[in-house]
Parts: structure tokens; sequence; C-alpha cells
């Protein structure tokens, strides 16, 4: 047998080539789709895909609907994607990504995910500027969410509801004079934080410390993580946030969301 090749060159077995083309254009059908259009779109012989068709069902990877007697994906290409996506590694996929950000804005980068009501740090990049800022954010710890640049991104995608019931009991703490002191405030930041698709922080957790925080979305769009610029107010004027540190924070959620399966703009 011989070895496969991971740059995809070498021989392929075209039955499984047309197989795996009929499911990709399932994949991408938003409703059941009949033999000759499924033919078509393949540029294959009506025989041949009944016959593709008829192996597919058979291992549950494809359904014919009983009464338009179209076909759509089965339980089984669930089954094995829903696999796939739980088999990727947001750390992993994200670090590539997160180390060209630091070294692009020379400033701290940070990947947090939500736990309950408060963020979790699970990697973080040290800038290399002689002026470091002090935060408590490191690799394993956790903080409030609803004053840092990347819980408040996580949060503002959760609805009212689930806002309230993952706030309640928490006390706001006011670290400094320009922290969130109350859910009416909280709510109301993660409105606008929702609409622009992003967040910053300046000054809310740590003094002196500014963040600029977008989120990474999932295959279905929710945002699953957050990654962040941290550094100390000096370095991160307004001008070189808008300018240069926003943009490249917004282009690095892209790409590791896009890793993740996200499709969208």
């Amino acid at each position: 047998m011989g070895r496969l090749r991971k740059d995809g060159e070498g021989e392929t077995v075209q039955a499984v080539t047309r197989a795996l083309s009929l499911l990709e254009i399932l994949s991408k059908e938003s409703s059941p789709v009949s033999i000759s259009e499924l033919a078509r779109k393949a540029n294959l012989k009506l025989t041949t895909v009944h016959r593709l068709l008829y192996t597919l069902m058979n291992k549950g990877f494809v359904e014919q609907d009983e009464q338009s007697l179209r076909y759509k994906l089965g339980i089984k290409a669930f089954e094995i994607g829903n696999a796939a996506l739980a088999g990727l590694d947001l750390r992993n996929i994200s670090r590539p990504f997160l180390k060209e950000l630091a070294e692009s804005v020379n400033e701290t980068t940070n990947l947090a995910i939500l736990d309950g009501a408060e963020v979790v740090y699970i990697d973080q990049l040290e800038s290399t500027n002689i002026v470091i800022v002090k935060m408590f954010a490191r690799i394993g710890s956790r903080g409030p969410a609803y004053c840092t640049g990347t819980g408040k991104v996580l949060l503002a995608d959760l609805s009212t509801e689930e806002l309230t019931q993952r706030m309640a009991g928490v006390e706001f703490i006011r670290f400094t004079e320009h922290t969130i002191t109350d859910l009416q405030q909280l709510i109301a930041a993660l409105k606008e934080i929702k609409a622009n698709g992003y967040a910053l922080d300046f000054s809310e957790r740590d003094e002196g410390v500014v963040c600029v925080a977008a989120p990474v979305r999932n295959h279905e769009g929710r945002w699953q993580a957050a990654i962040s610029v941290s550094g100390p107010v000096q370095r991160m004027t307004n001008e070189r946030i808008y300018e240069q540190i926003l943009p490249a924070v917004l282009n690095a959620a892209q790409k590791i969301s896009e890793k993740l399966g996200y499709r969208g703009a």
C-alpha cells in the first residue's frame, strides 16, 4: 500500500472523489436536492449519481425525503462533522496568529474564553518592549468579565436573559474609576460592543492598561473566544489604537475564526 501524501498529489479513487463531491454539494444546499440537480452540479451521469447515492444512503451519509424523493445530508455526515469540530484545539490553532499579532504591534497579546461570569486566559505572548504593563492576566488566570476587554466581548454575545443569569450574585467591584459598577451600565456597554464587533478597555481592571479585544467566532458564528492586545496607556493612544492595533486584532480574529470553520465576513 502506497503512503498518503500531505500535499494532495498522488493517486485518487474516482468513486470516492465523486461521492465526496456529492456530499459537498448537499452541504451547501439549504433544502433537499433532486438527483437530476445533483448530476448537473457534479457533472456526472444520472446512473453514476444513483449508484453513489445508494451507497451513501446505505452508510447513513445521505437521506432521501419520502415525499419529494429529494436528497439531503444524513445523520452520519452530521456526526462526523461534529467530531471534526470537537477535535479542533483552540489554543494550538490560535497560537500562530497570536504570535503574528504580537510581532506586528509589539504589545502583549491574549487569548481568553468565558467561564460563567469570569474570563479565563488560555494563552498569552508578552511584549518585548522595555516598558511592560503589569496585569492580573496570565495564562491560566481568571478574572471578572465585566471589566476586561476580552470578557466584555464574550459577554456581548449572550442574550440579556443569559447575561442576567450569569451575572446573578456577581459583586461589581470598582477596581479603578473607569470600572463598570452595575448590570444596566454593563448591558448598555455590551450592546455597543455587539454592534461594533470589538471592545475597548481603558483602565477598567488595571490602572494604566489599555486593551483592544475582538471575538473569535466558531463555525456557527457564535463568539467562542476572544483575542486582545494590551499595553500601557502611554503607547496605546487613540491614534495608534484605531490606525494600527484595532485593524490588526480584527484581522487576527478573522483568521482564527476561519480556521474554526467560520465563513462569514
